[in-house]
C-alpha cells in the first residue's frame, strides 16, 4: 500500500510498505481522508521522540476493512473517524477499536476534519474549563481547527459572552463566525479587554500571553493550558496568588488522554459528534490536499496560514 513516510532527514516521501494488520482490539481502516494536526508539527520539529522512519498522520477517516480478536466482526464497513497514534497518512491504518469513532452521520469527509480537535475542543469547554450557562469565555487560536470549534461549543454550553483571539487581522471576519460576540487580533490582548474578566480562559500560546491570561481571569475562573504555540519557555505561576481568588489553572493533553483512559475520551468525541450531526457545531475544512501533498500541508499549519481545519484526501 501507499504511504507518507517521514524520515530520519526530516522528509516526508510517498513509499510502498505492507499493509498492516489488526491485532486483539484493533481495527484494520481503509483510509479516505486523513486530518491534518499540530501534532504533524511537533512530530516533524522533534518535540516527540518517535523513531524514524515514521508514517505521520493522527486523524483518519475510512471504513473499518478488518478487526482483531475481541471486536465484534459487525464493525466490519462502519464509517468511522479513528485517532490514532501516528499512520494516517496511509491507504491503511491501525486503530484501536474504542478510538474508532462511529461517523455514519457526517459522511468521511467531514469526518477527518472532526479528528482531534473536535473531542479536544469539547473536554475543553464542557469537561475541563466547565464552562456554564451565563459564563464569559476567552479563547485564543480562535481561527483554527481547536478555536472554531471551542467557540461553537462554548455557545451550546451557554455562555453569555464569548470572546476570540486571532494570529492577525486577516483572521478576524473568519472567526466571527463560530460564535464569538468579539475578535481581537494578538496584538491588540490584553490591551483591548481594558479591565474585562474571564470566567474561562483556553489559552495554547504560552509565554507573555498565559501571563497577561492570569491577570484577566475573573475570581474562580478557569484558565486551561493545552499548547505552547508561541515558546515552550515555562511560566511561573503562584499557587497561594490563585487561592486568594479562587481560580485555578489546568491543563489538558489529549494525547495523554488517549493512553491513559480511551473510553472517556471516546465518550467525548461521541458526545461532540452528535453535536456536529445534528447541526448544532460546524466543522470548517478550509483546505483538502493530496497524500503526495503532506509536507505543504504540515507547512502551512506550521506556519500560521491554515484557518479551520485541512484535511488530506488519501484514497
Amino acid at each position: 500500500m501507499k504511504a507518507i513516510i517521514l524520515g530520519a532527514d526530516d522528509q516526508f516521501r510517498i513509499s510502498e510498505v505492507a499493509e498492516p494488520v489488526p491485532g486483539p482490539g484493533e481495527v484494520a481502516i481503509r483510509v479516505g481522508y486523513a486530518g491534518v494536526q499540530y501534532g504533524d508539527v511537533l512530530v516533524r520539529a522533534g518535540h516527540f521522540p518517535i523513531p524514524r522512519p515514521f508514517v505521520p498522520g493522527f486523524e483518519a477517516a475510512g471504513g473499518i476493512v478488518a478487526v482483531g480478536d475481541g471486536v465484534d466482526e459487525t464493525r466490519i464497513g462502519e464509517q468511522v473517524i479513528a485517532l490514532v497514534g501516528g499512520g494516517a497518512y496511509a491507504e491503511v491504518v491501525i486503530a484501536p477499536a474504542v478510538l474508532a469513532i462511529n461517523a455514519a452521520g457526517i459522511g468521511l469527509r467531514d469526518a477527518a476534519g472532526f479528528g482531534w480537535v473536535a473531542p479536544t475542543a469539547y473536554d475543553l469547554i464542557n469537561s475541563v474549563a466547565g464552562v456554564q450557562a451565563g459564563d464569559s469565555v476567552l479563547i485564543h487560536a480562535a481561527a483554527g481547527g481547536v478555536g472554531s470549534l471551542a467557540g461553537q461549543f462554548a455557545a451550546a454550553a451557554g455562555a453569555e459572552r464569548i470572546v476570540g483571539v486571532v494570529g492577525n487581522a486577516g483572521q478576524v471576519d473568519y472567526a466571527r463566525q463560530f460564535g464569538y460576540h468579539e475578535v481581537l487580533v494578538r496584538e491588540e490582548f490584553p490591551d483591548a479587554v481594558g479591565e474585562e474578566k474571564f470566567d474561562a480562559i483556553l489559552d495554547p500560546i504560552g509565554g507573555a500571553t498565559r501571563v497577561a491570561n492570569l491577570a484577566r481571569l475573573a475570581p474562580h475562573g478557569r484558565i486551561v493550558v493545552y499548547g505552547n504555540i508561541a515558546t515552550f519557555e515555562p511560566v511561573t505561576v503562584s499557587a497561594n496568588d490563585l487561592l486568594i481568588q479562587g481560580q485555578s489553572l489546568l491543563t489538558y493533553n489529549s494525547n495523554l488522554a488517549s493512553q491513559i483512559n480511551p473510553k472517556r475520551l471516546a465518550d467525548s468525541a461521541a458526545r461532540a459528534m452528535t453535536l456536529v450531526a445534528d447541526g448544532s457545531v460546524r466543522i470548517d475544512i478550509t483546505a483538502e490536499y493530496a497524500l503526495a501533498d503532506v509536507e505543504t500541508a504540515i507547512a502551512h499549519l506550521a506556519g500560521g496560514a491554515t484557518r479551520g481545519k485541512s484535511i488530506v484526501h488519501v484514497g
